[in-house]
């Protein structure tokens, strides 16, 4: 797999790493290499992994290593200097390399800017759109793009799933990629004749500064429910760091989703200038949000949802959003206020929102229903909202019993655990409880967790079963369902590995879904031959 760090422009420009030193403040150490006038940069990277020729590598300290541990690979794979903190550069000193060393009181914040000015500052030269918020970044980024590509020959989307460039994609490391690796994705895309970007920007992404030396044109805000708190400490300071991407430096305007309290905190405390999007089931009388969305079928056609949007004019437009569920109303509703922020025409968003491609991962109909084999869903919740908001949106298109296999990721927020086991005994019907990505933690003991809310909300114990592999969990709740019956996997949506004991596994809920589905029609088909 191509690394995303691989991704940059084919014909970087070349900076004299004097004059990089001086633009950013940087110091020679005093018994350090003195820099040669005629060394040169092309790129700028914070990982000894994904180093290329001519490369400036930025060592940051990490939570259990200093990245100027790793300075000699760096070295070794072409890197032309190393930028970090003193603490760094005592140990690229101790390593005797003899590399020229530049120091920065802080590393990590430089090197968005660094990347950028090395790029050329490429956002500059492409319309931004950024997303933020705990659920729904994934779905509203991709609707932003459709509405994008509409309007651009050529668009790129980064985010959890995929960084694409046109017609190339490469599987997405995180949320977020750092700082240097997102400016040589943006370099790329203007070299290759882009015209805008969506992407998503997680929390640890701006508390890391991984967007610094961009400034988006516009940027939206989803919701924010229960997660990372093993981050963030508690919910205010989750806020404050998602509140990061609507300062003044960080973005120009932005569109606010204020169906939750945080929402409403943002739209009246943002230093940026914003829009407001509020969602209802019934008639918005009284709502003074910029945008009113009133929902109309949230998907009891098993498909998609369709909604009036009010417009700041009083102006009302039918619009659609490809997915079911009074969330992805709200998803869809965000994407065409921000295309619209971002140059594009209204009608032409709404029309390409509506018609938007399948999202990975996010309600992705994988089986359906017939042939004695029930609806078979993928999705990505994996947080106790979204897990409600999911279950909520299958409910009305499920004959039978709504059948759910779901568990909790290790080495995260543990408190969330019995409240998705509460969530799920009281929305579904027939639960698998498994794992997702126990990570080091015993999956077993993440399990119990889980089962622990499942008992408080329902004490018997009915059709709750436990699986220890996440596929034995798929082929069970297939064997437990009939076509009337609804079986929806929860937690991983796209996720390409399993991660366990430290190890990532090749896996994904997708293929799996679909390789037992293969096999239990094979199975038939031989029992009846």
């Amino acid at each position: 797999m191509t690394s995303p760090a691989r991704m940059r422009p084919q014909h970087p420009a070349t900076h004299r790493v004097v004059d990089l030193a001086e633009t950013f403040a940087l110091v020679v150490p005093p018994d350090a290499t003195p820099l040669d006038e005629a060394l040169t940069a092309t790129g700028v990277t914070v990982s000894s992994a994904d180093v290329a020729d001519g490369d400036v590598f930025v060592a940051v300290p990490g939570l259990k290593v200093h990245g100027a541990t790793y300075a000699a690979q760096a070295v070794a794979a072409g890197a032309v200097v190393v930028v970090t903190d003193a603490a760094g550069a005592v140990l690229v000193r101790g390593a005797g390399l003899s590399v020229p060393v530049l120091v920065s009181p802080d590393p990590r914040e430089l090197a968005g800017p660094l990347a950028a000015h090395v790029h050329g500052h490429p956002g500059r030269d492409l319309v931004t759109v950024g997303v933020t918020g705990t659920n729904g970044k994934t779905t509203t980024t991709y609707f932003v793009d459709a509405a994008l590509r509409a309007a651009h020959a050529t668009t790129a989307v980064l985010g959890t799933v995929e960084l694409k460039v046109g017609d190339e994609a490469v599987e997405s490391p995180r949320t977020t990629v750092e700082a240097p690796a997102l400016q040589g994705i943006l370099a790329l895309a203007r070299e290759r004749g882009a015209g805008a970007v969506a992407m998503e920007v997680s929390s640890h992404a701006l508390a890391l500064g991984r967007v610094r030396g961009l400034t988006f044109d516009v940027v939206g805000f989803t919701n924010l429910q229960r997660d990372h708190l093993d981050f963030h400490g508690d919910m205010d300071g989750y806020f404050r760091d998602k509140a990061r991407l609507f300062a003044p430096e960080q973005a120009r305007r932005g569109v606010v989703v204020v169906d939750d309290e945080w929402g409403r905190r943002l739209a009246a405390t943002s230093p940026i200038p914003v829009e407001t999007v509020a969602t209802h089931v019934g008639d918005p009388v009284g709502d003074d949000a910029d945008w009113a969305v009133v929902a109309a079928d949230i998907g009891l056609d098993g498909v998609g949802s369709t909604f009036t949007l009010r417009g700041p004019d009083g102006a009302r437009h039918e619009a659609a959003s490809p997915l079911p569920g009074l969330v992805n109303v709200s998803n869809a509703a965000l994407a065409i206020v921000l295309a619209r922020a971002a140059g594009v025409e209204l009608a032409t968003a709404i029309d390409a929102v509506a018609h938007a491609h399948e999202i990975p991962g996010r309600m992705e109909r994988v089986v359906e229903r017939g042939d004695g084999f029930p609806l078979g869903l993928v999705d990505y919740a994996h947080t106790p909202d979204a897990l409600v908001l999911a279950l909520e949106a299958v409910r009305p298109i499920t004959p039978g019993r709504l059948v759910l296999v779901f568990g909790s990721d290790g080495d995260r927020d543990q408190g969330k655990r019995p409240i998705m086991g509460q969530i799920a005994a009281r929305l579904a019907d027939v639960l698998v409880v498994t794992d997702e990505n126990p990570r080091s933690e015993d999956p077993a003991a993440i399990r119990a967790a889980i089962l622990e809310g499942v008992r408080a909300e329902r004490p018997s114990g009915t059709d709750v079963h436990e699986a220890t592999s996440r596929a034995q969990a798929i082929r069970d709740a297939l064997a437990l369902a009939t076509d009337q019956d609804t079986v929806i996997i929860t937690g991983k949506g796209h996720e390409p590995t399993q991660e366990i004991a430290g190890v990532f596994h090749r896996y994904n809920d997708r293929d799996v879904l679909l390789a037992v589905r293969a096999e239990s029609t094979r199975a038939r088909a031989e029992s009846h031959a």
